[in-house]
């Protein structure tokens, strides 16, 4: 299986420290970061590691991604299960920062990708965890908002827009939106998880976002790990889009006792 990786090199004379590995959300990619790594990167003095999950932007696509769930020679075929974000977080990534040689990460990580990020550091050590907008149960919110998506992936211009990040747009989208909207993923809850994290955890969610109330960060309690929670006004469901400096100052303020 090929995955779509870019290395963020840290300065020459920075000093050397655990890079920071960025989760991407449920229809996101490594171009669909843009240019915001880097910034952190570099505002943080770490290197990174950027990936596309399989099926999304340049990473191998999954064979018929709306079928029956499967497997073919090692590898899932078939629509997502509703344990997909556990598999990702506790088989896929341990294996890539294993060929990386990433033995304890500094992950951050957006929507889907930061519900991964909570599931790895409530098994395996971490030198901290950063989520924004995670998903740590199913609302109604949420699926009212994944169910428009659909509509407009198939009646606007929601798919044009993808297939800009993304080399099979289809598997993308059908992957997330399938799994999301299927009644059995409204089981999805991984608030017991989040007690085991023991290492520092920054949660930072929008106050205006469609995709999640706040509860999703204020039911995270770890019991043996300390939790900084930051609700920001005038942002919706991507804090690195709509508030970039004041996410990046807050992400910058974390690590620095860290550092």
């Amino acid at each position: 299986m090929r995955l779509e990786v870019r290395r963020i090199e840290a300065a020459s004379d920075a000093p050397r420290r655990t890079p920071i590995v960025f989760l991407h959300e449920g229809l996101g990619s490594v171009a669909m970061w843009r240019d915001w790594p880097q910034q952190v990167c570099a505002a943080t003095g770490r290197a990174g590691i950027v990936y596309s999950r399989r099926g999304y932007g340049q990473s191998d696509p999954v064979p018929d991604v709306r079928g029956v769930p499967g497997e073919r020679d090692g590898l899932r075929v078939g629509r997502l299960r509703p344990d997909y974000m556990h598999r990702e977080a506790w088989e896929v990534l341990p294996e890539l920062l294993r060929a990386l040689r990433i033995g304890q990460p500094l992950l951050l990580g957006h929507s889907d990708g930061a519900s991964i990020a909570l599931l790895y550091a409530s098994r395996y050590p971490v030198e901290g965890c950063i989520v924004l907008a995670p998903h740590v149960m199913v609302e109604d919110i949420s699926v009212r908002s994944i169910a428009q998506a659909r509509e407009a992936f198939e009646t606007d211009d929601l798919r044009e827009r993808l297939a800009r990040y993304h080399a099979n747009v289809d598997c993308a989208f059908w992957q997330w939106n399938d799994i999301w909207l299927d009644p059995a993923f409204r089981r999805f809850d991984i608030r017991g998880d989040c007690q085991r994290i023991s290492a520092p955890l920054l949660a930072i969610q929008g106050i205006d976002d469609a995709y999640g109330t706040l509860q999703q960060i204020e039911q995270i309690h770890p019991l043996g790990g300390q939790i900084t929670l930051q609700k920001l006004a005038q942002c919706g469901h991507s804090p690195h889009r709509d508030q970039t400096a004041l996410t990046t100052q807050l992400i910058v303020d974390f690590l620095a006792p860290l550092a």
